[in-house]
């Protein structure tokens, strides 16, 4: 029996950084986020023999080792070892088992549409369906928050794992002791499909580590400096902003929004943008969009841009001018899911 899961990417309209700590535990965060359809996959099939497989499609890296527990995290498939070790942990009595996974992305490792978070939920997600776990949606996310960022270190947020495991259009609160309440948005139809066909999906072909902008984004947070804490406060306050234009469809306040955020998201850490981020915004903007921000942490990754939809291909065309690749994309209302084949 194969188990295969797969999770849905998203795009950070609004808020990214304020679901980080130390920000959400003091002031609390709001994020605005979408799912849409390209995902992470994985293919788990529980083994008679004590040994693990662990295979990345994409990379081609592989590991094959004996079942025992807990694995070595530090190579290249840290997060299968790190949702292997803490199902073996909290789920088996700390007794190892055989089991083969094999994963893939239709996304890069640091592309900015959280990725590695919805690689752990996917991962998660099979393992609850082959092992009969009682996690919902709640703990399935929650769990892999651990995973990611406390088992293994790494540094983000929390947006990722929910937006994942949920899916949809999702306003998103974060405070204080992990708490966190996804309010799915009713998003009439020809809102989504005015914001789809006015939205550009951009891969500027540089993929960053973006824990090492989120390290940089909380160390200037804990120097309490007003500068950066206005400038978080001004990236929460525009994901209120940019909910209530887009529950209206009111896409002038959108794009006044994406702008505004856009810029303040600048101002927590230097590293969100780039020299080449601006050639790629200043190339958008001038063949005809209105507005324009990456995707997650900054730095690179896929950007994204607001743009009239008749105007759509001749931004489109001054785009593919760059270094990097445009792609099309849907929203998608579902969120993690697990089936077995035969």
């Amino acid at each position: 029996m194969k188990i295969r899961a797969r999770s849905p990417l998203r795009l950070g309209l609004a808020g990214g950084g304020t679901d980080v700590s130390p920000f959400c535990d003091e002031y609390g965060g709001f994020v605005l986020n979408a799912t849409i359809d390209m995902y992470a996959y994985a293919s788990l099939e529980l083994l008679d023999e004590p040994r693990v497989e662990f295979e990345s499609a994409d990379s081609g890296h592989t590991v094959t080792s004996p079942a025992t527990a807990p694995l070595d995290c530090s190579g290249q498939l840290a997060l299968l070892c790190g949702v292997y070790n803490r199902v073996v942990k909290d789920y088996c009595g700390g007794k190892p088992f055989g089991v083969r996974i094999v994963t893939h992305s239709d996304a890069p490792p640091g592309s900015g549409l959280g990725s590695s978070s919805t690689m752990v939920v996917t991962i998660l997600k099979a393992f609850v369906d082959a092992l009969n776990l009682p996690l919902g949606e709640y703990e399935v996310a929650h769990l892999a928050y651990e995973i990611e960022r406390i088992d293994l270190g790494l540094s983000g947020g929390r947006q990722d794992q929910y937006a994942a495991t949920f899916g949809g259009f999702n306003f998103m609160e974060f405070s204080a002791n992990d708490r966190v309440l996804v309010n799915p948005l009713r998003i009439k139809p020809w809102i989504a499909n005015e914001l789809e066909s006015s939205l550009i999906l951009f891969y500027t072909g540089v993929s960053r580590s973006s824990a090492k902008i989120i390290d940089q984004q909380i160390h200037n947070m804990e120097q309490r400096t007003q500068q950066v804490t206005e400038a978080f406060h001004a990236v929460k306050q525009e994901a209120v902003e940019m909910k209530a234009a887009l529950l209206k469809g009111d896409f002038a306040a959108f794009v006044e929004s994406m702008r505004a955020g856009w810029q303040s998201k600048k101002r927590t850490a230097e590293s969100i943008s780039n020299d080449m981020v601006e050639s790629v915004y200043n190339c958008a903007i001038g063949a005809g969009a209105q507005a324009g921000k990456v995707s997650g942490a900054g730095g690179g990754g896929f950007m994204m841009f607001f743009v009239d939809p008749d105007r759509r291909p001749r931004v489109a065309r001054a785009l593919q001018e760059t270094n990097g690749q445009v792609y099309g994309f849907h929203f998608t209302d579902n969120g993690s899911h697990a089936w077995r084949c035969e």
